[in-house]
């Protein structure tokens, strides 16, 4: 079964979005039903932001707090922030059936009180997901993402553009296609660095439109790194080569550790001074997290 999940920054639960949803007792049964399927998380209005869904998640497992008694975490994977976040209301019409379907919506308010995590019908699931994703799935953007003919296989060229796919069906390949979460993760990863690298400070745009800055993961995906900017980083190729293999990092106040034997002398003159920061996205909530950091460092001070 699929669901809404609300959540806030400043919320008393010990969650982690993009790897665990911490609830209380009364929502066993619903979160229960939902493992092994596919949720959305809606904010509250806050910081002059609207009421808006603006992840998805798939739930594979409910784990007990063993802190206190009842309560569980809701374990998730796949985790995708949406493009942009998605309106729970637009032009008059809810994105959830339960709230259309409310003869006076006045009560809606009242309605959502204790339903923190609530039942999503199929469809609606699909609508939300569909328009988060819109500028990663916008042909327009597909050769700056890579998603254009010359750099996808088949089978996502399938997902993307076959007519026969039924809608929900063709919502779900997209969340674990890895080639369209690379795109999801390189749209935001270049948004917040304004396409520059991190580490040399170049920003170069070839005449497709798409930059030629990268979009790495600080922990990989197959290391359990979630597909989130703030376990990314805007790097040029030689940068995100040496990143990948530990030869660079980066310390608890943003500066750039560079491995001195094992870098040429002529590539150090690319970097940023090793006693300033890296370029950093102007939102400091799109920081790298130092989480993920720490476990860079830990390879990178093991060569």
């Amino acid at each position: 079964m699929k669901a809404v999940l609300d959540t806030k920054p400043e919320s008393a639960y010990d969650d982690e979005i993009a790897s665990r949803y911490h609830f209380p007792p009364r929502y066993l049964g619903i979160m229960s039903d939902c493992v092994g399927d596919w949720v959305v998380f809606r904010r509250p209005r806050a910081a002059g932001e609207g009421i808006a869904y603006f992840a998805t998640g798939r739930v594979t497992a409910i784990v007990p707090d063993h802190k206190n008694v009842g309560y569980n975490y809701a374990m998730i994977e796949d985790f995708l922030k949406f493009d942009k976040p998605v309106a729970w209301r637009a032009d008059g019409r809810y994105a959830e059936s339960a709230l259309r379907a409310m003869a006076d919506i006045s009560q809606v308010g009242l309605y959502l009180r204790g339903r923190s995590c609530r039942e999503l019908q199929e469809n609606d699931f699909a609508l939300i997901a569909s328009a988060g994703l819109s500028d990663t799935l916008d042909p327009a953007n597909a050769i700056q993402l890579g998603l254009d003919a010359a750099n996808v296989d088949a089978a996502t060229w399938g997902i993307l553009h076959d007519p026969s796919w039924p809608v929900e069906r063709r919502i779900v390949a997209m969340l674990i296609n890895r080639k369209i979460r690379d795109a999801n993760f390189r749209h935001a990863i270049c948004r917040a660095y304004s396409k520059r690298c991190a580490v040399t400070g170049i920003r170069i745009i070839n005449g497709g439109g798409r930059a030629e800055v990268q979009a790495a993961h600080i922990v990989p995906v197959d290391k359990g790194g979630p597909d989130t900017v703030q376990n990314g980083i805007a790097l040029c190729s030689t940068a995100h080569w040496l990143f990948d293999r530990h030869l660079i990092s980066i310390d608890e106040e943003y500066r750039l550790l560079v491995s001195r034997n094992k870098i040429p002398a002529e590539l150090k003159g690319l970097f940023q001074p090793q006693c300033e920061r890296v370029l950093l996205p102007d939102d400091s909530r799109l920081w790298p997290s130092q989480h993920y950091l720490a476990d860079h460092r830990q390879q990178f001070g093991s060569l």
